[in-house]
């Protein structure tokens, strides 16, 4: 969000900013259950994520591999895990190969300094162009709102809206005590004629790599 001088950031935003600088899981909840929810067709698009800290041992984790955000294609055709895989260039990979009852008994692991350069060299192993994951309507902490579904793993990405363009999931994962909170910011719009030189819409439906869209005023995941 750009703003002008002497403009503030909407009430909502600023608390925001002020939960993601770190919390409690408590706090970051209160802020989430007075979100109103969000409809399927309002998270069609790419989407870049942010952490928002608060204590769950799986804080931080995607950032530190590299995690850039999610895209949904529609209903059908979500991509819950899109990394940079050079500067410009994404990938999307498949959950189904994440070891995630091995990082939930393990926690340690998820600091370990050798696992994000495990991560690295196996990574192209793990891409795949197809969707892996779907958006539906669930009923979560009392309110129906979009949710993306993962295909091969227990989990349900619960979206409450901020603003137009930005929601505040929770990764409600079955073991995990408490959810995973994060925020997602909505990338513009491409120009048609970004789409036909492979811009990141139309390259998600090739395997593997896709190209990003130039987006300078993105902030980093």
């Amino acid at each position: 969000m750009t703003l002008t001088p002497g403009q503030r950031l909407p009430a909502g935003q600023a608390r925001l900013r002020e939960l993601q600088r770190g919390t409690t899981i408590e706090a970051a909840l209160a802020f989430y259950d007075a979100l109103e929810p969000v409809g399927l067709e309002e998270m069609i698009g790419s989407w870049q994520g942010e952490d928002l800290p608060t204590g769950n041992p799986f804080d931080g984790l995607l950032g530190r591999f590299g995690w850039y955000g999610k895209r949904f294609d529609g209903p059908d055709h979500g991509h819950p895990l899109v990394f940079i895989a050079s500067p410009g260039r994404m990938m999307s990979l498949n959950p189904a190969f994440v070891p995630i009852g091995v990082l939930i008994r393990y926690p340690w692991l998820v600091r370990a300094p050798f696992v994000p350069r495990l991560f690295c060299v196996l990574r192209p192993l793990l891409a795949t162009g197809k969707p892996t994951a779907r958006l539906r309507l669930t009923a979560y902490r009392g309110v129906v709102t979009a949710t993306m579904c993962y295909d091969a793993l227990p989990i349900n990405d619960v979206f409450r809206k901020v603003d137009n363009n930005t929601v505040l999931g929770a990764m409600d994962l079955r073991g995990l005590q408490t959810p995973l909170m994060f925020v997602l910011r909505r990338e513009p719009l491409e120009a048609p004629d970004s789409a036909q030189r492979g811009g990141a819409r139309g390259a998600m439906n090739t395997p593997v790599e896709l190209t990003a869209v130039n987006n300078p005023a993105s902030t980093d995941a």
